[in-house]
């Protein structure tokens, strides 16, 4: 059922409809987009825009400012990398959240992800494991990111290394990370990809005739 918000003529619209007019600065309309939030967290959805609007919100009206949802839209916005949503939403952050501690947790693992630095990412995540109880589906979300870089990167990886950097995963899981991306395995490596279309220079010849350069030519004496 989606989520209504009541208008000042009585009437209520969606949270799309309200987003797409002027009543998305409208600050009565906080607490249904914050819960909005929190259901996309239960859900595993996401509505970049929805939580947008939340965070300028807060600009207007930092006395409104709730940190847990702060933390909830930064971390649904990592679990959509590699779009550039996190840096849409940090831009939007008052001084107070940027000096909390928390958001700058969040901010050094989107750093870290940012990096490609995966083992260092799960060893982060394992200490801070409490921000993400509450996100259902975030260690999966950040495992198809790992295979989006896996896949642009590797041609063959061996599998005692993939596993570790899809956060020490078992075999069995392992496997169906592998079927969904039509891996392979390789004796003790895996199959990602022939990259050879992506990493091979390319030599172009382009033939030009006299007779297309007389006119330029005349052009330069």
């Amino acid at each position: 059922m989606p989520h209504m918000v009541t208008m000042e003529n009585g009437q209520s619209q969606t949270i799309q409809e309200m987003l797409g007019c002027i009543e998305r600065y409208n600050p009565d309309h906080l607490k249904t987009l914050e819960a909005y939030v929190e259901d996309q967290a239960r859900g595993n959805t996401y509505d970049l825009e929805a939580n947008l609007a939340v965070l300028k919100l807060y600009q207007f009206n930092p006395h409104m400012l709730n940190f847990d949802i702060t933390y909830t839209i930064l971390l649904k916005c990592l679990t959509n990398l590699p779009h550039t949503d996190f840096v849409m939403a940090k831009c939007l952050l008052l001084p107070q959240q940027m000096k909390d501690e928390t958001v700058q947790i969040i901010i050094n693992l989107a750093d870290i992800l940012e990096r490609a630095d995966f083992t260092l990412f799960w060893q982060r995540a394992e200490v801070n494991q409490t921000l993400f109880r509450h996100i259902n589906g975030f260690h999966d979300s950040i495992r198809k990111f790992v295979c989006h870089v896996v896949g642009t990167t590797f041609q063959t990886i061996r599998k005692e290394l993939l596993k570790e950097l899809l956060g020490g995963i078992e075999d069995s899981t392992l496997d169906q990370w592998m079927k969904k991306y039509g891996w392979k395995h390789q004796g003790s490596l895996i199959f990602i990809a022939a990259q050879d279309d992506k990493i091979k220079t390319k030599n172009i010849t382009e033939k030009i005739e006299f007779d297309n350069l007389g006119g330029l030519m005349a052009q330069c004496l």
